[in-house]
């Protein structure tokens, strides 16, 4: 027996904001999509690949019969992240079901969020054209890491560990505008990598004249600079040192070694630590979904990476949707 209900909770808006985080309206607005991917996840697993004896639909009805109750499982895992024992539990399913379904949903929310826009960049060569696009040129760059299990194998441990955390991590970089949306997400890395070797490795470039707020992790950093339409490329890189920088960055100043900062120092990374504490509250907003901020209990290949891209998509249709209707 279905325990949950889409048809119940609608009409218990607070309820719903708690356990999908999603208000009434934005999870209705969200159906239309989802229905749109769930029809072409079917088409594609069910029909097109697999040669059938009869038609598609026969056979037992499935507990999570409608969309929306198919769209209210998915959601209130990544919200709450409950055991699959306890999912199972409160919409009559069995643990083996309740896996199933989970595995089964979380690539069609994704692809829901794919249709509405939301989800961020994952290409690096992308990444000028989108922000360009972008009302402010003003970014904000920073490394979020979500702890797992203990890897079993002693090289993925080495490889997991964060001297930071203290303990076993996988590591994004995230990329944000002045609107609190996630513009991009880096690949998934171990939490042994540095934020700055992962922005080496990407090589952003940024649009011209913009400015990049930045924390300390990145001491040393500086994107690639682009190259303005009106100038042709230089191979000579003889000169690099004098070359105009397009791309401003800011970011507080390290106290050195066996000295103080001064006071205009200190005046100076207060204010742009006040300015770029911005991108911490997107990743807090990322991470009101507990499934990218408890421990990840689930193992499958490249679920850790499908689930951040997943929240940080979610975090950006919740904003979209409370700003067109402030």
């Amino acid at each position: 027996m279905l325990r949950f209900r889409y048809s119940t909770l609608k009409n218990k808006p607070r309820t719903l904001l708690c356990l999908t985080g999603l208000t009434v309206t934005e999870f209705e607005a969200l159906v239309p999509s989802f229905t749109k991917a769930w029809e072409t996840y079917l088409h594609q697993q069910f029909v097109q690949n697999q040669p059938r004896q009869r038609s598609f639909g026969g056979g037992r009805k499935a507990t999570l019969c409608s969309v929306e109750d198919k769209l209210l499982f998915i959601l209130l895992y990544f919200k709450l992240y409950p055991l699959q024992e306890v999912q199972g539990f409160l919409f009559g399913l069995s643990q083996a079901q309740a896996n199933e379904w989970i595995h089964r949903l979380t690539p069609v929310l994704r692809a829901a969020l794919g249709y509405e826009r939301q989800l961020p960049q994952r290409q690096a060569q992308n990444l000028e054209r989108l922000l360009a696009a972008c009302p402010s040129l003003e970014f904000f760059m920073d490394g979020t890491e979500r702890r797992i299990q203990r890897p079993q194998d002693p090289q993925q441990q080495k490889l997991n560990y964060s001297g930071k955390k203290k303990t076993h991590t996988r590591k994004n970089l995230v990329i944000t505008d002045a609107a609190r949306r996630v513009q991009y997400l880096s690949a998934t890395c171990e939490g042994k990598k540095h934020d700055k070797a992962i922005a080496d490795a990407e090589s952003y470039t940024f649009p011209a004249h913009s400015t990049l707020y930045q924390d300390t992790g990145f001491q040393g950093y500086q994107p690639v600079q682009p190259v303005q339409p009106d100038q042709p490329v230089q191979p000579d890189l003889s000169n690099a040192t004098t070359a105009p920088t397009l791309v401003h960055t800011l970011q507080p100043k390290k106290k050195p070694r066996g000295r103080e900062l001064t006071a205009d120092e200190k005046e100076t990374n207060r204010l742009i630590s006040a300015v770029r504490i911005l991108v911490e509250h997107v990743i807090n907003g990322v991470k009101r979904c507990r499934i990218v901020k408890d421990i990840l209990r689930n193992h499958r290949a490249e679920y850790d990476d499908l689930v951040m891209e997943t929240a940080c998509g979610l975090h950006n249709f919740r904003t979209i949707k409370r700003k067109v209707g402030a």
